[in-house]
């Protein structure tokens, strides 16, 4: 089940945490969430999976940026945000969608326990203005039946900045667990 408006005030300060938090974003059963002033793009031509991609920062000024087509931008929300309990998600508004924006690409679902602020992985259809602290994005809470075990230390948890992938970090630490277990297996005579 989704949490409606009332319920995600109510468990303000104990399942989720929302900072700053400001009632007029408040919807029946979401909250909005700004977009912060700053922006990543990737240097890279072609990104690579297995080791950290080169990046710009980009500063949104007051009078906007336009977003090109065909580039993704990294962006991330100005609240920082705590949930318990609950499985937070996101999405984007529909009146972002309706200007040809999306907001994020594949990372709408998080975990519960996630904290930290949200990466946003913006693409315009065709070119768009945008501005530092436009609500863009709303987060939403799903509860959970059974057993919970919530998000700890992941390679985004507790983050303070815009996340590029660190995809690398997972995939070494895989290759990582596949020669250990291989040098066990000889050490074996497997």
């Amino acid at each position: 089940m989704i949490l409606s408006g009332s319920e995600i005030r109510a468990r303000l300060g104990t399942d989720i945490k929302i900072e700053p938090y400001n009632e007029d974003q408040l919807n029946p059963n979401s909250y909005n969430l700004r977009l912060h002033n700053e922006l990543l793009v990737y240097e890279e031509i072609v990104l690579d999976m297995r080791r950290p991609n080169r990046f710009r920062r980009l500063v949104i000024p007051a009078e906007g940026l336009v977003l090109q087509p065909g580039q993704m931008y990294l962006g991330r929300t100005i609240e920082y945000t705590e949930t318990r309990n609950l499985v937070p998600m996101l999405e984007g508004r529909s009146s972002i969608g309706r200007l040809g924006m999306f907001v994020h690409v594949t990372a709408g679902f998080g975990d519960v326990g996630f904290c930290g602020y949200w990466t946003l992985e913006m693409i315009a259809i065709q070119p768009i203005r945008i501005y530092p602290g436009v609500q863009v994005c709303q987060i939403f809470y799903h509860t959970v039946e059974g057993d919970i075990t919530e998000y700890h230390g992941g390679k985004y948890q507790k983050n303070s900045d815009i996340q590029p992938s660190f995809l690398f970090k997972e995939l070494a630490q895989r290759e990582d667990r596949q020669m250990k277990l291989g040098f066990e297996e000889q050490a074996s005579g497997g």
